[in-house]
């Protein structure tokens, strides 16, 4: 089965012509990004750069919207990034996928530490590598994650999803893209949060409720 790149950002259009959602967080957290994509132009790696600008239109995280409600009540809805995310691929390229995919929800990308990870980390602006924690095993326990990207074929897919099955803890999503695949999707690697809160208490005004 297949989804349109763009499915979600278009779910958001009606609402968003009707009341304007607060996007302050998502521009704090779009400036790892943004250095990326600047790493990206400086280093002439193009299909990164435009990956980069896709990534950031695409991203709904960080984006908080008033829903509608019954009079005393206030409700908002809120796309938040997952805290860390363990990228795996065995080639550069299908790493700097991953990071810039995961850097455009505003998350820390976890990459286990080997010859093609490490010096990569080392070449990429401070920004984006203070977004990157290299681990020598991911599969320990103490090392945590929310979420997994990889990149590879079906036989590793396999082996990693029977690895992540066996770990303690709340269920974590594995994501199997093959080598090259750009199509990642996006709102595996959020949150959802939604708060109702009660104003009639206060006159109709929340504000108030936060004095003293």
């Amino acid at each position: 089965s297949t989804r349109p790149q763009d499915a979600i950002e278009k779910s958001f259009v009606r609402s968003d012509a009707l009341s304007a959602p607060d996007t302050r967080l998502r521009e704090v957290l779009g400036k790892p990004l943004q250095a990326l994509k600047a790493w990206a132009a400086s280093n002439q790696q193009s299909d990164l750069d435009a990956l980069c600008s896709q990534y950031a239109e695409q991203s709904q995280s960080g984006i908080t919207r008033q829903l509608a409600g019954p009079t005393g009540e206030r409700n908002s809805y809120a796309i938040l990034p997952r805290e860390h995310v363990l990228c795996l691929a065995d080639d550069e390229n299908d790493l700097l996928i991953q990071l810039a995919a995961v850097l455009a929800v505003g998350s820390s990308a976890v990459w286990s530490e080997t010859d093609i990870s490490k010096p990569l980390r080392a070449r990429l602006p401070k920004d984006v590598q203070a977004r990157i924690k290299l681990v020598p095993d991911w599969a320990k326990d103490e090392v945590t994650f929310d979420a997994v990207l990889h990149h590879g074929d079906s036989d590793q897919l396999r082996a990693i999803c029977q690895q992540i099955a066996q770990r303690s803890g709340a269920i974590v999503g594995v994501n199997g893209l093959s080598h090259g695949e750009t199509n990642v999707p996006l709102e595996r690697l959020v949150i959802e949060r939604a708060l109702s809160v009660n104003t009639a208490a206060a006159g109709g005004n929340a504000s108030l409720m936060t004095i003293g």
